[in-house]
């Protein structure tokens, strides 16, 4: 299958393992790009340039496929030093870069100067449009639907994807909600030029984070997430536990004169708890609605070969038959759930 994000970064598939703190490691990245698509190191992840550059080394060496690295932009007075992590993702050879959080555009003139495909995760047109003016080589539209921080507007893809279709000239992947060939063929037909997972990635044999976690998603429905820190505009879906129960509960007594300290316990330094150690009450990390679709632990192979296989199927079998009047509504495979 190729698409304009198949032909941008030199990928056999149209799908992007998205950044995760704490789960974007070399082993995923390397399983997800040895696949067939982009795999992704979550920069930030790693605390100085230096451990960045050993990470793209060590993928370099799981993988001779394209990856790329994720790079969130924080408010300044939290500043990392972006110039030398950008310095570690070119002396590495990674031709592509996932930015999120704040625009990149101060950053994009040394970015472009390595010969860096940008895609910048949006969660609004108006975002979107931006990073294509700055000269972003393609967007990740990032719908209501996902797990992290979708923005403040509550537009779920079904709406923001066509949005983006009439709006932008560069291409674009479905980010929030994709889990399979469902999907990614959805997303094709609204205009997409590829899917972007996270929560769908975690739930693999390769993602290196503790098994409880998989467990968990596994277990869980689209009724098991939250939406956190609405008062603080910095809105994040995540998965609901003992600690952010603890979080709502803060933030119900505070209500409007919430602050971050309020709620520092129950936020800061979670993820190597959760995803290393696996405490699964320590508190809010993220997880898209889309773990109400994750039913079994493939590994990364596995599950890119079955989207890719069932998404043919689906648009040979399903959508050319509905043309053809034989009205065919099987779905693409029985689903097993693994518990």
């Amino acid at each position: 299958m190729k698409t304009a994000i198949t032909e941008l970064l030199g990928i056999q598939h149209p799908i992007i393992q998205g950044g995760m703190h704490y789960v974007g490691f070399a082993e995923l990245a390397s399983a997800v790009s040895n696949a067939g698509g982009l795999g992704i190191i979550t920069g930030l992840t790693q605390k100085t340039p230096d451990l960045l550059a050993k990470e793209i080394t060590r993928c370099r060496g799981m993988t001779d496929k394209p990856f790329g690295v994720n790079l969130t932009f924080l408010p300044s007075f939290t500043s990392p030093p972006y110039p030398e992590y950008i310095a570690a993702i070119r002396e590495g050879g990674v031709k592509a870069v996932e930015t999120a959080g704040r625009s990149p555009e101060q950053y994009m003139p040394a970015l472009k100067a390595a010969g860096i495909k940008v895609i910048h995760k949006c969660t609004s047109v108006r975002h979107s449009l931006k990073a294509e003016q700055i000269g972003c080589d393609a967007v990740s539209v990032d719908g209501f639907e996902c797990g992290g921080h979708p923005g403040e507007d509550d537009i779920p893809n079904m709406i923001l994807l066509p949005r983006a279709a009439d709006e932008l000239k560069i291409p674009f992947v479905a980010s929030g909600g994709m889990a399979d060939a469902r999907s990614l063929v959805a997303a094709l037909s609204l205009g997409a030029a590829g899917m972007n997972m996270g929560t769908r990635f975690i739930a693999t044999k390769e993602a290196p984070v503790h098994d409880n976690v998989k467990q968990a998603l596994v277990k869980a429905t689209e009724f098991d997430t939250v939406l956190v820190m609405r008062a603080l505009r910095n809105t994040e879906r995540v998965l609901r536990n003992k600690g952010v129960d603890e979080l709502l509960q803060i933030e119900r007594e505070k209500g409007a004169l919430l602050k971050t300290e309020d709620i520092h316990t129950q936020v800061a330094g979670v993820y190597p708890k959760v995803m290393i150690n696996g405490q699964m009450d320590a508190g809010a990390w993220s997880c898209g609605l889309v773990v109400g679709l994750i039913h079994d632990i493939p590994t990364v192979k596995e599950l890119i070969d079955r989207i890719m296989s069932e998404a043919e199927q689906i648009i040979r079998r399903r959508l050319t038959g509905l043309l053809a009047g034989t009205n065919d509504t099987k779905p693409a495979r029985k689903v097993v759930r693994e518990r």
